[in-house]
């Protein structure tokens, strides 16, 4: 098979080839035409997956759920949007969920669910899938994974939880499925004009390395809507699958936790 950086040709992502309009895709948005401006295409360096040099040159990304006005007004859930933003506000990638209308009204936050990650030029270049599990915290075989891929169809990290009396607690899995970080959330993550934070620990839990930061985003807004605000810190230099994987796991935290009608 035909390879370009070690990557099959045929699992490249090409420009629009999942969803060439909106609400997929919004199209690249250009700076002084009212839109957000967007990051620009770094190198990408060897061993890369493409699409993801956006994620060697920063430690932080704000990923901003859009908010859907038949949610609002009908409670009618539909499938989430988010905008992703580097520290400067440049966009740096679009997420669109892909589901049916049974799995999200009768599923709930427990949903099932595929999220296409884009590029500001429309190329997919992240795959994050949820398989459908039962919600129960009592039991150990029931809990909650999520796989990471890039380029779509090829793994490179995985988002498990573990079972834990009354702590959210996941690990984070490189594409060999070795355990390479810890996130521990708080004993409630329900705090009124507050942050909740869910911190990144090394393997023994003694070491802090980065966050994911649920941010209070008012009090309307809270009340009204399940559209969240999310902060994610990693160190600069983390192996870029490994800040993939954690960007992933903040879409799983957010439907764990904060996926709720109003």
């Amino acid at each position: 098979m035909a390879t370009n950086n070690g990557y099959p040709i045929d699992l490249q992502p090409q420009k629009n080839a999942i969803h060439p309009a909106p609400p997929y895709n919004q199209g690249p948005a250009i700076p002084g035409q009212g839109q957000v401006p967007v990051m620009p295409v770094p190198q990408r360096p060897a061993g890369c997956p493409p699409g993801l040099e956006y994620l060697t040159q920063i430690d932080q990304l704000l990923v901003q759920q859009k908010v859907e006005l038949a949610e609002v007004i009908l409670g009618w859930e539909t499938n989430n949007k988010y905008m992703v933003k580097n520290s400067m506000g440049q966009q740096v990638f679009f997420v669109a969920e892909e589901n049916d209308c049974c799995n999200r009204q009768f599923c709930g936050p427990l949903r099932s669910f595929v999220l296409h990650v884009q590029d500001n030029i429309g190329q997919e270049v992240m795959t994050l899938t949820r398989p459908l599990k039962c919600g129960s915290c009592c039991c150990p075989c029931c809990l909650q994974e999520l796989e990471i891929q890039s380029p779509p169809g090829n793994p490179i990290g995985y988002v498990i939880q573990n079972w834990h009396p009354f702590l959210p607690k996941y690990t984070i899995q490189n594409e060999k499925k070795e355990a390479v970080l810890k996130i521990v959330g708080p004993f409630c993550s329900c705090r009124c004009c507050a942050d909740v934070n869910f911190d990144v620990l090394s393997m023994d839990e003694t070491t802090k390395v980065g966050r994911i930061s649920k941010q209070w985003t008012g009090l309307v807004r809270e009340a009204f809507t399940d559209a969240d605000n999310f902060g994610i810190s990693f160190p600069m230099d983390l192996d870029v699958k490994i800040k993939a994987a954690l960007f992933g796991a903040c879409f799983l935290i957010d439907f764990m936790f904060f996926e709720h009608n109003k």
